[in-house]
């Protein structure tokens, strides 16, 4: 396959994200990042895009029109279930492709109303109210009919509680409530619509409506789950990435909660065991074949906040040092060592100015580190740091809140301890 050129959009949600993990490391595509407001995208994308007007707006198709001429996009990646709604019927009017499955399935995971009422002669789904007052018994469980997450979704324990929730909430669906365990089942279905993987994930422990803690299923146990796959994979045509969403009932049966024709924001799950979900739907669209390779092994994946820190000074040299800095209790830093790797992608020098003890040439190859640094500056004990630094475009790594203190009198120059070693990204 060519090079292709792929804009992700909106590349700051988490699917947008997860995609940006997914193919940053192939040689087959540049990826470019959009968004409509500036956000952690904005950190991650290296060819960013910033104030594509939002999907409602009345200028959007004019605008996206454009970032795909001039950065000669081969297709747009959507990042969120409303922009693949909106972007898919107007392929041919793009120009160019939109990677998702087809308008009708898409038309169809956007509605619970129409994703049940197609679904449930094949598959378990909760019984739907067509108001609070058919209800005959607490709680229920209310969801708008178009919508992602959490938002929106709530367990009613009361007539009241449920009128309220709908003035807030309106166009929403009303179910039974399934007490059970929730169930992510991230899938795979090629060109020609053949289901090529079924991958369930327990939904652990959420937040803000994305699974932030989930672990892998044996083989030998997915098939109750392969057995539901198949039979939506046979009534939906899926194309590329798609996953689906299942609790157990009273009676610990698996009910269909609800579909979306895109990849799940910790479908990464699988990704750390072989199928890369936004990579093969790439491949998938472009008319390849693709395969499915699995490892055997078990994972837990747990999410939380990362960072990234930019700031506004330009250096050209890092001064970093040995001891309790660069190695900690006899073991590499290896965050340090990352970042320290980054710098000389970026052409700046690294200057090691250390006290060691020890012989520093033996000590750096015994970490294996001795062609790291484009000079070593081995100091006395009594001698300041401050006085080794001859470069003016700078920056200053030590774990010494006094070594840091007397370089920032003298120089003048930022200084940082290990822990802000994510600064300058």
């Amino acid at each position: 396959m060519s090079n292709i050129n792929i804009l992700v959009f909106p590349c700051g949600t988490e699917v947008g994200l997860e995609i940006h993990r997914s193919l940053k490391y192939s040689n087959h595509i540049k990826l470019f990042g959009g968004s409509s407001i500036d956000d952690h995208g904005k950190f991650v994308y290296k060819n960013y895009i910033g104030d594509i007007p939002f999907l409602n707006n009345s200028k959007f198709l004019e605008n996206i029109k454009k970032v795909i001429i001039q950065n000669k996009i081969d297709a747009v990646y959507p990042a969120m279930d409303a922009v693949i709604s909106f972007l898919k019927p107007l392929e041919k009017e793009l120009n160019c492709k939109v990677i998702s499955s087809t308008e009708r399935t898409t038309k169809i995971c956007s509605s619970k109303k129409l994703t049940y009422s197609l679904l449930e002669k094949y598959v378990n789904t909760p019984k739907i109210y067509t108001n609070l007052k058919e209800v005959n018994s607490y709680p229920v469980f209310i969801k708008p009919i178009s919508g992602y997450g959490s938002r929106g979704a709530k367990i009613i324990n009361s007539f009241n509680e449920g009128i309220a929730h709908l003035k807030e909430w309106n166009n929403c669906i009303i179910t039974d409530y399934l007490p059970g365990e929730e169930y992510t089942i991230d899938c795979f279905s090629n060109k020609n619509r053949k289901l090529l993987f079924v991958g369930p994930r327990p939904r652990r422990r959420t937040r803000m409506g994305v699974s932030v803690n989930t672990v892998s299923i044996d083989k030998d146990k997915r098939l109750e789950f392969e057995i539901i796959a198949n039979k939506i994979n046979s009534k939906i045509d899926f194309r590329g990435a798609w996953f689906f969403q299942l609790k157990r009932d009273v009676n610990g049966v698996l009910s269909l909660m609800e579909i979306a024709s895109r990849l799940g924001g910790s479908s990464l799950l699988y990704r750390y065991k072989g199928i890369n979900f936004a990579l093969l739907s790439v491949f998938d669209a472009f008319g390849l074949e693709v395969d499915i390779l699995e490892n055997k092994f078990q994972i837990e994946i747990d999410r939380a906040f990362s960072d990234i820190v930019k700031f506004d000074y330009e250096f050209n040299t890092v001064y970093v040092d040995f001891d309790d800095c660069l190695i900690i209790d006899g073991r590499i830093n290896t965050l340090l060592l990352a970042k320290l790797y980054q710098y000389i992608n970026e052409g700046k020098k690294i200057i090691l100015i250390t006290r060691h003890q020890f012989d520093i040439d033996k000590s750096l190859i015994e970490y294996r580190l001795g062609n790291l640094f484009d000079k070593v500056i081995h100091i006395a004990n009594k001698d300041k740091k401050s006085k080794y630094i001859i470069e003016k475009n700078a920056i200053f790594i030590d774990d010494s809140h006094a070594e840091r203190m007397d370089v920032a009198k003298v120089h003048n120059i930022p200084v940082f301890s290990p822990d802000m070693i994510n600064i300058g990204s």
